[in-house]
């Protein structure tokens, strides 16, 4: 029989709150954390499609790290820290009390330290002076810069590992921690997603791929809105989850309190296109009865859906027909929400903050609404799309999350029974 593996603790930097308590709150209120963009400081506004993200706001790095770690990472880097810390605590994980080879950490990033990374680039070019670029430059903007300071900071000495799949990142680095305890090779996983990549390079670079929503910018609320018909593509966001990982034996062991067990995981790709998924679904319906197979699960069984819907008007018509394609006439009975409808796309984190909204949902009973979800879209129909919470017991939840270059990844969540 395959090890048991379990989550322990939780952590959360996002638009719409930091800590678990704040977010939790505001995601069962369904209250977006969509805002305008100001400026990029020297950059006026004027120049970019669109104008709106999920920003973490009054984020005091300081306030939560040790002045010697928030100065010398990246943005990215210091939500990391802070999810880590508080799903440490979450968990009760008393490290010093760990075999610290037997703990691991595997961060899933999109982007890296792209706020030190434009900014030295910028000031490089504009003063032609390469004796003065930063020295921390390469360390802080390499993509597993999170997962070393991570480690460095929790004395965790097992395998670190960053996984890089665009948007499917830090689902990839769920499903490799689940495989990582399950070969033995760890007792418990700090797994991770994070990215902070509201920066003028990387948004101007969404802009010009027209991918986007920008019909929203004066009303940045409204402006994600997965399945609705109103959609026009997605919402940037940034922020940082953390799960605490662990064989169900060394949690008993430690007398952990269980938000859900781990149960199953799929990876997959399209080989088909950089950006778009192909439009039948098949690849996306395949991805998630992999998924259910891994498990021992059955379609029937599941209860909700974590969906990835993006707010882009072919991702989420395709994942709702790949939805339809596999659970036939149990798709309408399965409840189904888009965490993206209130904190925006946060790319490499967005696996990471589903996966604890899914393990919130499971554990509270609770599934948070999807917001703005004003006007149904009949391509993308279900009949378990609320604006509202809807309360149930969860056996079983699918999380999925796509990414750029045809990734595919599906995580299996269900309820903890002893």
């Amino acid at each position: 029989m395959s090890t048991r593996v379990v989550i322990t603790g939780l952590g959360v930097v996002s638009p719409i709150g930091i800590g678990v308590s704040e977010f939790w709150k505001a995601a069962l209120a369904g209250r977006s954390g969509v805002t305008a963009i100001e400026s990029f400081d020297p950059f006026p506004m004027d120049g970019y499609r669109s104008k709106v993200a999920g920003q973490v706001r009054n984020f005091s790095p300081e306030r939560y790290l040790p002045s010697q770690q928030a100065d010398r990472v990246d943005r990215y880097a210091q939500f990391a820290l802070v999810a880590t810390k508080e799903a440490l605590t979450d968990a009760d994980l008393v490290m010093a009390k760990e075999a610290p080879h037997r703990v691991g950490v595997i961060v899933g990033a999109g982007m890296g330290g792209m706020v030190m990374g434009e900014r030295e680039i910028t000031q490089l070019y504009q003063q032609q002076k390469p004796h003065r670029v930063h020295p921390n430059f390469i360390p802080v903007i390499t993509l597993n810069s999170a997962s070393g300071i991570v480690a460095m900071a929790s004395g965790a000495k097992g395998p670190n590992l960053t996984i890089s799949t665009a948007c499917s990142s830090s689902a990839h680095a769920l499903g490799q921690a689940l495989q990582c305890i399950r070969s033995g090779q760890a007792d418990v996983v700090i797994t991770v997603g994070a990215d902070a990549s509201i920066t003028p390079l990387v948004f101007a670079g969404f802009c010009s791929l027209r991918a986007l929503s920008s019909k929203y910018n004066d009303h940045p609320d409204k402006a994600s809105r997965p399945f609705d018909q109103g959609r026009d593509g997605f919402v940037m966001g940034e922020g940082a989850g953390a799960l605490i990982v662990e064989s169900l034996a060394h949690a008993r062991k430690r007398n952990a309190r269980i938000y859900a067990e781990l149960a199953g995981y799929a990876a997959t790709s399209e080989a088909y296109h950089m950006v778009i998924p192909r439009e039948d679904g098949a690849e996306v319906a395949m991805t998630m009865k992999l998924a259910l197979d891994s498990a021992g699960i059955a379609a029937a069984q599941v209860d909700y859906i974590n969906a990835h819907a993006t707010s882009t008007t072919i991702g989420d018509a395709v994942e709702a027909k790949a939805v339809r394609q596999l659970f036939k006439g149990h798709a309408d009975k399965i409840a189904v929400n888009a965490t993206k409808s209130l904190i925006g796309h946060t790319l490499g984190a967005a696996g990471a903050l589903g996966a604890v909204a899914t393990s919130l949902a499971i554990h509270t009973g609770q599934i948070h609404p999807t917001a703005n979800y004003d006007h149904p879209d009949p391509a993308c129909r279900l009949a378990g799309i609320s604006r509202s919470v809807q309360e149930r017991t969860i056996r079983a939840a699918l999380l999925n999350a796509f990414g750029f270059g045809s990734n595919n990844a599906a995580v299996v969540l269900k309820k903890f029974a002893a």
